[in-house]
């Protein structure tokens, strides 16, 4: 990528090896090579017969504990899985018969099917635009459940007041942080139930998720996907009855896909060291760069959707990489991302 280090101080931290135009983070995160590497070698043991299942573990645990300290959660209410939808599927199914959950009505499925599903049992769900849901809870809501950066055009949702309507009438609060959660602090405890697919911001390997759990919640939810891998830590998690699960949000883990934990570990690492707010205004500030660039009003987010009827022919043609999503052609700026980078983008869409 740029050779000049003046660009992105912030790639002082760790290196990549993606060539330019990678402006789609909101699709997938590209590796730090310190990931990359030590999926490859992790790969290499497994195909000559070296694995050792023990490492596998500690770096699952080391992935645990570092989503916890990125926001602001002790590892032991760090649950993990592949996707958030499977990490939501419990919630959802232990939401009551005749209860009520409000959720945007243009959110992304993984956060929208969950809850719909519960529909065939009794469970009412109701859809309102991400800027309704606040007035749209009341004394008859169990749950709202919203991304806190909204997948199609990165709008952030106004997550105080949600909150503060939810706890105003004892209503659960479950947020997807997908599209938030690397380059936007966030505080999860202030949540009852918080996911990630980590491939994204967090820039680990597909297969790689996790979420906080809210103490109260994970000892009034049926681990419904209980498995030897959500088993009590100090016990032979094999064989037989009896039931043993383990104590914290742990018991709602699903077997990892072990590579992807080799490769999480480090990633997740990078960017605590980097730091989410330093991240924040290097991402936010490529963003604005960009949307002045075009001569439209700066924002707050990392993502950003226009509307241009050429813009994609474009683009594709200056060779940036981008998706197209809700009828508009979102793009996205990440750590690894340059001005140089963004300034071709603008060059490509007013030239």
């Amino acid at each position: 990528m740029d050779s000049n280090p003046d660009q992105n101080p912030i790639r002082g931290h760790a290196r990549w090896s993606a060539e330019p135009g990678w402006l789609n983070t909101a699709s997938h995160g590209l590796p730090p090579d310190v990931a990359y590497e030590a999926m490859t070698l992790a790969q290499e043991s497994w195909r000559l017969g070296r694995t050792d299942m023990d490492e596998f573990h500690a770096a699952g645990e080391r992935a645990r504990a570092t989503f916890g300290r990125l926001v602001g959660a002790p590892a032991e209410t760090i649950m993990a899985s592949g996707t958030t939808s499977a990490l939501l599927a419990p919630f959802a199914a232990g939401l009551p018969v005749g209860g009520r959950v409000v959720v945007p009505e243009v959110e992304f499925t993984s956060n929208l099917f969950p809850w719909l599903v519960q529909q065939a049992r009794g469970v009412e769900v109701v859809t309102v635009p991400v800027s309704k849901l606040v007035e749209s809870i009341d004394e008859r809501t169990t749950a709202v459940a919203f991304s806190l950066v909204q997948s199609a055009d990165g709008t952030i949702a106004p997550e105080a007041d949600i909150v503060a309507a939810a706890r105003a009438y004892g209503a659960r609060v479950y947020v997807d942080g997908t599209q938030a959660c690397g380059w936007l602090p966030v505080d999860v405890t202030r949540y009852d139930l918080f996911v990630v697919s980590a491939y994204k911001w967090l820039m680990t390997p597909r297969g790689a998720a996790y979420g906080y759990v809210d103490p109260d919640l994970t000892e009034r939810t049926l681990a419904h996907a209980a498995n030897w891998y959500a088993g009590a830590p100090d016990g032979d998690p094999y064989y037989g009855p009896p039931l043993r699960l383990a104590a914290g949000a742990r018991r709602f883990d699903t077997s990892p896909a072990w590579f992807c934990q080799v490769g999480a570990a480090p990633a997740l690492e990078v960017v605590e060291r980097i730091g989410v707010e330093h991240i924040r205004a290097h991402d936010v500030g490529l963003a604005n760069r960009f949307l002045t660039g075009l001569g439209l009003p700066s924002g707050d987010s990392a993502i950003v959707a226009i509307e241009q009827s050429d813009a994609q022919a474009r683009l594709s043609a200056a060779g940036i990489r981008f998706s197209a999503r809700a009828g508009r052609t979102r793009l996205a700026f990440h750590v690894y991302n340059t001005e140089a980078e963004v300034d071709d983008a603008i060059r490509a869409l007013t030239a």
